[in-house]
C-alpha cells in the first residue's frame, strides 16, 4: 500500500481545520481516505463533492440502496471502506 503524507487532525489549521470539523464521522476521527487530501485541500473538497454527488445525486436510488451498492463494490475490490 502507497505511504500518502497526512496532516494530523490535532496539527490542523485554517481551512483545513474546519473542513476535518466538517467531515469528523460520528467515532469522533476523520476517515483516512479523506485525510490523505490534508496536503490539498482541492483534492479534499474535490473527493467530498464526487462522494456526495454518489450518494445523494440521482433520486431512483434510495441512501440504502446505494449504501447497499458501496458495501458490495468494497467487498469485491477487498476494501476495507
Amino acid at each position: 500500500m502507497a505511504w500518502i503524507p497526512m496532516i494530523p487532525e490535532d496539527e490542523a489549521e485554517g481551512e483545513l481545520k474546519e473542513w476535518y470539523d466538517r467531515l469528523r464521522d460520528p467515532w469522533g476521527g476523520v476517515d483516512d481516505i479523506m485525510r490523505i487530501h490534508s496536503i490539498s485541500l482541492p483534492t479534499m473538497k474535490g473527493h467530498y463533492e464526487l462522494y456526495k454527488s454518489a450518494m445523494t445525486g440521482n433520486p431512483d436510488l434510495s441512501r440504502k440502496e446505494r449504501e447497499m451498492i458501496a458495501i458490495v463494490v468494497s467487498s469485491i475490490n477487498q476494501c476495507h471502506y
